[in-house]
Formats: C-alpha cells, structure tokens, sequence
C-alpha cells in the first residue's frame, strides 16, 4: 500500500533548526510534485513549500530564505530544513504527493492526493 510517513519533528526554541523527511513508498517520488503543508490549532491547512519533478520549487511568503525543500530520487523521499524557526512555526507538518501530471510546484492543497500523517513541530519562545 503506497503511504508517506514523515518524521523529524520535534520542540525547538526560536531561532532552532529542524529538518523533515518524508519517505515514500508506492510513490516515484521523481515523477510526481511533492509538497509539506503545515496546519496550526484552530488555523487551516497552509502550503509551506512545493517541488517539481524538474526541481523548481515554491515557498510561501513567510518562510522564504528560511525553509528549503529537497528531494532524493534514489530513496523516494523528500525533506524540508528549517531554520530560523519562529514560534509561529508552530504546526502540524503534513508530506503530500500529487498525481501523475499535475501541474506543479503548487501550494494548493487541492492538487495533492496523498498525505502522510503528519509530524508536530513546536517552536517556544
């Protein structure tokens, strides 16, 4: 059964790092846009960053030059590094592949298909 499984979270103070991964199995993860979205209490569910299958990637605003996402063809897994950490950095962080021939990189959660189970970040002050 095809899944992705993030891991790599964890509490940090600000101004901490953390980096993420997300394994997939089932998934060709060079053929598919992959995306981290994160989702706070009480708040929905935001785009965070997005990789095409050609490597252009898409941030959104308020973690430009302090989040950067990757992928690793080889090991079907993708992974964002965070640094800078803020406390509204503060989320559940959730890996999402979209289908076959979506037009990506996107932060619009409407285009993923799959979704992992998420991993809690949790930046203090």
């Amino acid at each position: 059964q095809a899944q992705l499984v993030e891991s790599g979270g964890g509490s940090v103070q600000s101004g901490g790092s953390l980096r993420l991964s997300c394994a997939a199995s089932g998934y060709t993860v060079s053929k598919r846009c992959m995306g981290w979205f994160r989702q706070a209490p009480g708040k929905e569910r935001e785009g965070v960053a997005g990789i095409a299958s050609d490597g252009n990637t898409v941030y959104v605003d308020s973690v430009k030059g302090r989040f950067t996402i990757t992928r690793d063809n080889a090991n079907d897994a993708i992974y964002l590094q965070m640094n800078s950490l803020k406390p509204e950095d503060t989320a559940m962080y959730y890996c999402a592949a979209t289908p076959l021939g979506a037009i990506c990189p996107s932060l619009s959660a409407g285009r993923y298909r799959a979704w992992g189970q998420g991993t809690q970040v949790t930046v203090s002050s």
